[in-house]
């Protein structure tokens, strides 16, 4: 009878960020390392860094061995729920588009300078009468 794995969202697993509660997300696997802490060459704080996000990144530059990639399986609880991450690392795309035709963008732009051009005439008109 196959075992059922245990999901974790990355939330839930982001929540153990404290020396006395560390998870830590490794190629989409979750790992309670709490028990580690005191354990691990690099010291305890390098396991609270790589908390609250993937940590794979971090775990393969240390260039870890085997006998370390073996002894994390002693700390696996579950999987990361792919399908809850994808959908909160990519925000719905809302495209508003304003329905304007091009007379109306036409009108707009040459409002301005035919305004200008008018006041510039009825000015020199004006002064050109006082003479």
């Amino acid at each position: 009878m196959p075992t059922l794995t245990k999901l974790y969202s990355m939330e839930e697993a982001a929540t153990h960020n404290k020396q006395d509660d560390c998870w830590l997300v490794i190629d989409g696997k979750v790992y309670d390392v709490t028990s580690y802490m005191d354990d691990h060459p690099g010291g305890d704080d390098v396991l609270l860094a790589a908390t609250g996000k993937d940590a794979t990144d971090e775990f393969e530059d240390a260039g870890h061995s085997k006998s370390a990639r073996e002894l994390m399986e002693k700390y696996f609880i579950g999987e990361l729920d792919e399908e809850e991450t994808c959908v909160q690392e990519i925000p719905e795309l809302k495209i508003f588009k304003k329905d304007q035709n091009f007379m109306d963008l036409t009108k707009q732009y040459w409002i301005v300078p035919v305004s200008i051009i008018t006041v510039s005439i009825a000015v020199s008109v004006l002064f050109s009468r006082k003479k």
